[in-house]
């Protein structure tokens, strides 16, 4: 009897990011995650090292420049890490001849247009961050014909540092919070974007690289909502565990000012996505409240 061929591993960067911990939990054996100091994008050579020893059937790059305020000032750290760097990977994986799937971000957007973007607005970057997760984008689908751009937004897991777990925890300390209530987006839970990813790569597996995969798309969870509304769903659901519930009151952007400007509706439409993958992310109320299990349940 013949054994089964065995699967190319599924390489992941990022290190132990949110994403990536997700990523391998989902993945399991396949995944082999990376970062520093064996792979650096700070140190360009480390990078087509670690693709060719590694010979991945797939690279899901989860490793980024995302603390948006210090990217105002550190300029050239955030465009190594967002730009240069992704497109080295991307190069890397042409020459492997291996599929890339790179994270960015809806902050490419200003967040102005009043309706959910699709993917083929203009992107339209406000902050230094933004700015350089575009660049990273255009410079990936140049170096590599096998990329996937996922577009992912207000990403919160049970583990590493988030805004629902910042949320858990200031409501147990404090008997009042005050919580941006004008800005609307799509929470999205790191481990249904795991899921999501390791189910495009599932597709890709049974079909074969289509001419219609390579390009960008919008991976968030289905629903929307306000950082406030957020918070809300979050403390409502810590109550259940016997925490306090402490009061909310929503405040509006100017009166919590931060060096970049946030995008006032950064909201996602992932209809490209179920298209053409049939893939679709569960709505945000449903991941919240399980995290917020997983978190207190620990």
């Amino acid at each position: 009897m013949r054994e089964a061929p065995t699967l190319k591993p599924v390489l992941v960067t990022g290190g132990n990011g949110q994403l990536a911990v997700s990523l391998a939990d989902v993945g399991g054996a396949r995944v082999i995650k990376v970062g520093r100091p064996d792979f650096d994008f700070d140190r360009p050579e480390t990078i087509d090292a670690v693709v060719a020893r590694y010979d991945p059937a797939f690279v899901v790059n989860a490793a980024a420049w995302t603390a948006v305020d210090a990217a105002e000032t550190e300029v050239a750290a955030a465009s190594r890490a967002n730009q240069t760097g992704p497109a080295i990977l991307a190069a890397a994986c042409a020459v492997q001849g291996c599929g890339l799937i790179h994270i960015s971000t809806d902050y490419v957007f200003a967040g102005d247009k009043g309706t959910p973007y699709v993917e083929s607005d203009p992107t339209s970057p406000r902050t230094v961050y933004g700015a350089t997760k575009a660049a990273g984008e255009t410079a990936v689908l140049a170096a590599c014909p096998q990329a996937i751009i996922l577009r992912t937004a207000w990403v919160y897991s049970a583990h590493g540092k988030n805004f629902v777990k910042t949320m858990i925890s200031a409501g147990a300390k404090n008997p009042k919070l005050r919580v941006v209530g004008d800005q609307f987006g799509n929470p999205t839970s790191a481990d249904d974007l795991a899921q999501a990813i390791f189910a495009i790569i599932a597709r890709i597996e049974e079909t074969g690289w289509q001419a219609a995969y390579p390009g960008v798309y919008h991976a968030t969870a289905q629903g929307e909502t306000t950082w406030y509304g957020l918070a809300v769903a979050t403390l409502e659901q810590a109550a259940r565990h016997g925490q306090a519930l402490p009061e909310i009151e929503a405040i509006r952007t100017q009166d919590w000012p931060t060096p970049a400007e946030r995008p006032q509706d950064s909201r996602l439409d992932c209809t490209k996505l179920k298209q053409v993958f049939g893939v679709s992310l569960p709505n945000w109320r449903q991941s919240v409240a399980r995290t917020v299990d997983r978190v207190l349940g620990a």
